[in-house]
């Protein structure tokens, strides 16, 4: 019997998101996973489309279509020593022993520079394919790691009753598609997250080589009728008749054979969670499946103590982030062309460092946007100031861009999305007059 497996603590450590994290040793008809298993989630019923004739046909109108891929910065990502105002003159006094140096960043404009442990994007910046949002984040004020995640990924900033996220709804208003594919939204991870919840179905998928019904490596096929069985008889009504979608999913990817996926030459993924699950998402995107929008997390950013400067905790992060998403960069190749990849991480951090070495939670932070189409080269965004006055509650960068102009203008220009009011209710985006980003 498949293990039905939800966040793991000993995995994930920490768990921002307050969600409670159990094991269960039973198959629910909700989802099944097994290390990298499929999890299906959603609202509405999966399309019986994925005869061979139908995923050629469905392949074939992937080719050329743009891709979203979201990355989330779990853990508030220090902004502020990321991209560094290096020329702002109370950055130093508020940072005497974690602040970078002049002499140690990669200078972008004559104001900001980039991380050193960043070095691997710089090129991607000097080529245009690279921007960078500075005081970018929410308008709401909270400090609570599982709230302001909620409000990102819901995109509805201090409303708790907002039951989709952001990403699924932006899905459900973009041009109609013919016959979607069952792989149109697809996740990263061992469940779907806050982001892709809603009516249009999503994947949530661990690991693309053990991806099966049963668990790692061949499914019987006694086992595997039997799981069909259970599925095409389900009375769920969220599930009901998706029983036979869900194994040709599973066969429709096994017959790209992830096992055997090698990245383009000269290309080589960081070897962690963040790499593995950026590497799987150019698989899933180079393999013609349909995949529309993708998501994957990292975490590791809470850091209130012993941050390091140049080097140190903040510095390994920021080079595990940096490495892998030029690693996918370049793996995409042409296709790069079509792909926008933007970040984002609940909330930035104080702008003064603490008694221990690191930074507290605190507001304004940095969002990255890269893409074929991103008019990259430049840092965007009205740059608030560090003076004592300019704060934020005195401790904080003040956000002067709402990160839903951010993600509007992506899924604007890369879903097609024209109905932004209805995936951001009330924040009235306005893409292509705002940022021009792609």
């Amino acid at each position: 019997m498949a293990k039905t497996l939800f966040l793991d603590a000993g995995h994930w450590g920490c768990d921002l998101r307050g969600r409670d994290l159990v094991r269960r040793n039973s198959v629910t008809r909700r989802g099944f996973l097994r290390g990298g298993a499929l999890a299906l989630v959603g609202t509405s019923v999966i399309p019986a489309f994925l005869t061979r004739s139908v995923y050629a046909e469905v392949a074939r109108a992937a080719a050329g279509k743009k891709k979203l891929v979201v990355v989330f910065q779990r853990g508030a990502c220090d902004g502020l020593n990321v991209v560094v105002p290096y020329k702002e003159p109370n950055y130093y006094a508020m940072r005497p022993t974690i602040g970078i140096q002049p002499q140690q960043l990669l200078d972008l404009d004559g104001f900001f520079g980039l991380h050193p442990a960043m070095a691997s994007m710089k090129p991607l910046f000097d080529q245009g394919h690279l921007a960078m949002v500075q005081a970018a984040g929410s308008p709401d004020p909270s400090r609570s790691h599982f709230d302001a995640q909620d409000y990102m990924e819901s995109g509805t900033p201090g409303v708790k009753s907002t039951v989709d996220g952001w990403l699924n709804r932006a899905l459900q208003v973009e041009p109609e598609r013919a016959k979607p594919s069952v792989f149109r939204a697809v996740a990263l991870g061992p469940e779907v997250p806050r982001t892709l919840a809603g009516k249009v179905p999503a994947i949530a998928v661990a690991n693309l080589a053990d991806f099966s019904v049963a668990g790692k490596g061949a499914v019987a096929e006694g086992e595997s009728s039997a799981f069909q069985a259970m599925y095409d008889q389900s009375s769920d009504a969220l599930l009901h008749g998706t029983g036979a979608d869900t194994f040709e999913a599973v066969k429709m990817l096994k017959a790209t054979n992830p096992a055997a996926y090698v990245p383009a030459a000269g290309v080589e993924y960081p070897k962690s969670a963040f790499g593995n699950s950026l590497k799987q998402v150019a698989q899933l995107l180079k393999a013609n499946l349909g995949v529309e929008a993708a998501f994957a997390d990292v975490g590791g950013w809470d850091t209130h103590q012993n941050q390091g400067g140049a080097e140190g905790q903040l510095a390994g992060r920021l080079r595990d982030f940096s490495d892998t998403i030029a690693a996918f960069w370049k793996d995409m190749g042409d296709e790069a062309e079509d792909v926008t990849l933007v970040t984002m991480s609940e909330f930035g951090r104080t702008a003064r460092q603490n008694g221990t070495g690191g930074t507290d939670h605190g507001h304004a932070n940095v969002m990255f946007v890269l893409g074929g189409q991103v008019k990259g080269g430049k840092v965007y965004g009205k740059w608030p100031g560090l003076a004592n006055e300019q704060l934020n509650e005195g401790r904080d960068l003040v956000v002067t861009t709402d990160f839903r102009n951010v993600l509007g203008e992506a899924a604007y220009k890369t879903l097609g999305v024209r109905k932004l009011d209805a995936v951001f209710p009330g924040a009235k985006v306005e893409p292509g007059g705002f940022l021009n980003l792609v």
